[in-house]
């Protein structure tokens, strides 16, 4: 019996460790395009002064 539950348990850790990398991915892939798009945008916006690629710190 105890085997049984250890092998549930492993199973629904490893379905679950799965679902959050899954997530994570979607997540790192909205990242990257807003990144972009903010990185596209602060690159179009004219050469008003020294401009730097990292932007205003």
């Amino acid at each position: 019996m105890g085997v049984v539950l250890l092998v549930l348990l492993l199973a629904l850790i490893l379905g679950g460790l799965g679902f959050a990398v899954h997530v994570l991915w979607w997540i790192a892939l909205i990242v990257l395009v807003v990144w972009l798009v903010g990185f596209g945008i602060r690159a179009g916006e004219g050469s008003g002064g020294r401009r730097r690629w990292y932007g205003r710190w």
